[in-house]
């Protein structure tokens, strides 16, 4: 029998996993790199052991550290999470031979199921229909387009479309590069890409004893850079597609089957919209979007892992599926900025309405699964998610209505997140509607779908509150005269004014916006705003009668100021912007034609020298940061007049990395390729 769990993994997995093994009695060991030092994992566990390093490749992928962790805390077995080594058939040998239990398939499993280019053989032969591999040096231009896949790995690393001929050698060795980085193994191959296909998947669970369940399907479609977003259960795809449910779990069970399958495991398809599939791969290890199909199984997945590595036999079936239930990925990312990851301290973070975290949902509400709280640091070196938040309801307009809603209102406060984007995809007609394929974002305008949820209106009035709490805090704090109401004079003077700027890590397009008011004996007065009434201010709470029609509707601003960041919570959208000084700091100026770093990360290519002459767009260095490789390209033709960074050298986010001496000055264009995050 397990008595103590060590999870070689972190974030919200490792306290995914924590949560099922306290309800079945067992203690929790975690590891942590010194990254992840203050990390809510490291503090929930019952012992934490520490590996000294912050990269994945000198921590979390070092399977011997954490089977001598394991040893260290006392602990009996060892649940990989997914991501990182959950899928390497080395360490769960390694966890084997060491004499402690492997939440997980047996090695022989992984092994089949390792190589993608191996597993479709197999999975053909089994009877699973299949997409052909493409050999890469015959790819011929009636193959384009193209996709190019790690072959040891999944969640968008080592993965590229390709339309061009001439990319195709370029692309190969930027994904070999990055399968690398990821997995260890620079294996990639090519296959055919569908454009539009929907992404549908299986969960198996499978004992000892012979027993395999399909246990439900679930539709995965709307990605991003080939990494999933929303997720749900049941797929509206099967649901209203005669048979084909029946047809997909017969081809995971013979997936399963084939390779002497045990405990929990997913069979991906890619799909068309006449409900025919293809084998893309089997995942040998639990999913990021597990939860969905514990909200409409009532199973948990985690616990069934746990018993099935202890011998248990399953049930001859699942239970029956209920209800409809909906998860988002909560991304430190910018959407509207080419994806830009964001890196920082998230000062408040809380999800209003949410029913249970980890935990099964049995009712219409809201589960959180995070990785963070309030207050914790999200760095470069990880994956970007910060949370799943899941809805379940019976009915999947119903689950969609409020998941969107506890987003919306979402305190999520000093990071840039996609949290406006997942609320448009959310209340989006086509997502309603069950229309949801791999080109979403594509087909539906991506610069559409991550605009903000405020309204440029909407946003103006934030910062009118924004103003009048900066102004009330200012006399909560004042040491002389704090009794006298903000902005008093005794004769009729000058408005006051305060400037806010938004953009990328604010909300909305790069711009200032300038807020005079003045108090008057009739009252509050703001420029632009003659009919807007002041009803109470203070440094949290402004409440404001806003003219609405033929009469006002009374709205209540919360407000958080966290330094120059300043964050407003109203039902007219979440607003972000920072304050501007009132007088510019001449050392913060930069010069005319500098790059700069758009976040923290380390240079790992540079392209150009001091003196090079460059074109619109050339790339002049490569930056990884938050498993993300960015490109740093000319803005203009011009000439390279610096360059402060080498390859293997850390940067703070705003330090210039280059000069370009060029006839219209800016900063350079990012353009994001997918790296390696933990999830798929």
């Amino acid at each position: 029998m397990l008595t103590s769990v060590l999870v070689a993994n972190r974030g919200e997995i490792a306290r995914r996993v924590f949560a099922t093994s306290r309800r079945m009695g067992l203690s929790t060991v975690a590891v942590f790199s010194d990254a992840d030092a203050d990390s809510p994992h490291v503090r929930e566990a019952d012992a934490a052991v520490r590996l000294p390093g912050s990269a994945p490749s000198e921590t979390y992928l070092r399977g011997e550290l954490l089977i001598d962790a394991a040893h260290t805390s006392g602990a009996d077995a060892i649940h990989p999470g997914y991501g990182f080594l959950s899928e390497n058939a080395d360490f769960a040998k390694a966890v084997l031979d060491a004499g402690l239990t492997w939440i997980g398939p047996p090695v022989k499993a992984i092994e089949l199921m390792g190589s993608k280019v191996e597993s479709k053989k197999l999975m053909s032969e089994a009877g699973v229909p299949v997409l052909a591999e493409l050999d890469a040096a015959a790819v011929t231009e009636s193959d384009l387009p193209v996709l190019i896949k790690a072959s040891a790995g999944g969640g968008g690393r080592g993965m590229r479309v390709v339309r061009e001929l001439a990319e195709l050698p370029g692309q190969l060795q930027a994904a070999r590069r990055e399968a690398q980085s990821a997995f260890g193994d620079p294996t990639v191959f090519c296959e055919r890409y569908l454009e539009t296909g929907r992404h549908i998947e299986v969960q198996v669970m499978a004992d000892r004893h012979g027993t395999v369940w399909a246990v439900g399907e679930r539709e995965c479609s709307i990605q991003r850079r080939h990494q999933k977003v929303v997720e749900e259960a049941p797929s509206p795809l099967v649901e209203r597609t005669a048979g084909m449910r029946e047809r997909l779990f017969e081809a995971a069970g013979l997936a399963a089957r084939a390779i002497g399958y045990e405990g929990a495991g997913t069979v991906e398809f890619l799909a068309d919209e006449q409900g025919d599939f293809y084998f893309l791969e089997m995942n040998t290890r639990l999913q990021v979007e597990h939860p969905v199909t514990e909200c409409t199984t009532g199973l948990d997945l985690v616990r069934l892992q746990l018993q099935v590595a202890q011998g248990v036999a399953l049930p001859a079936g699942p239970p029956a599926p209920r209800g409809h239930s909906i998860e988002v990925r909560l991304y430190a990312e910018d959407p509207a900025h080419d994806w830009q990851p964001q890196s920082g301290t998230v000062h408040r973070f809380e999800i209003p309405g949410t029913l249970t975290e980890f935990g099964l949902l049995t009712e219409p509400g809201v589960r959180l699964d995070s990785g963070i709280v309030g207050g914790s640091f999200v760095g470069v070196h990880y994956d970007p998610m910060l949370a799943k938040v899941i809805s379940y309801s019976d009915t999947r307009a119903e689950a969609a209505r409020l998941l969107a809603s506890a987003l919306a209102r979402a305190k999520v406060h000093g990071l840039a997140t996609n949290r406006d984007l997942l609320v448009r995809v959310l209340r989006h007609p086509a997502f309603l509607s069950g229309d949801t394929d791999t080109a979403f974002f594509t087909t539906h305008g991506l610069d559409v779908l991550s605009r903000p949820l405020a309204s440029p209106e909407s946003v103006e009035l934030s910062a009118v509150a924004a103003a009048l709490a900066d102004a009330a805090g200012n006399r909560r704090d004042a040491k002389v005269n704090a009794g006298l109401p903000s902005g008093w004079r005794n004769l009729p003077g000058e408005a006051q004014l305060k400037t806010f700027g938004t953009g990328p890590g604010a909300t909305g397009p790069d711009a200032d916006i300038e807020i005079r008011y003045r108090f008057t004996r009739a009252g509050l007065r703001v420029d632009g705003h003659d009919e807007l009434s002041f009803v109470s201010a203070t440094p949290e709470l402004v409440v404001l009668d806003v003219p609405s029609g033929t009469g006002t509707v009374r709205r209540h601003f919360e407000v958080a100021r966290y330094s120059a960041l300043t964050c407003v919570d109203s039902p007219l959208g979440p607003v972000t912007l920072t304050r501007r000084p009132r007088f510019t700091d001449p050392s913060a100026q930069v010069a005319a034609g500098s790059l700069l770093a758009p976040m923290p990360g380390t240079v790992i290519r540079v392209a150009a020298q001091v003196g090079d002459h460059l074109t619109a767009g050339q790339p002049i260095l490569w930056l990884e940061a938050m498993k993300m490789e960015h490109t740093v390209t000319a803005p203009s033709a011009g000439v390279l007049t610096t360059l402060d960074v080498t390859v293997g050298q850390s940067v703070d986010m705003g330090v210039v990395l280059a000069v370009v001496d060029e006839t219209a000055a800016g900063t350079a264009e990012q353009t994001t390729g997918p790296k390696d995050g933990e999830r798929t």
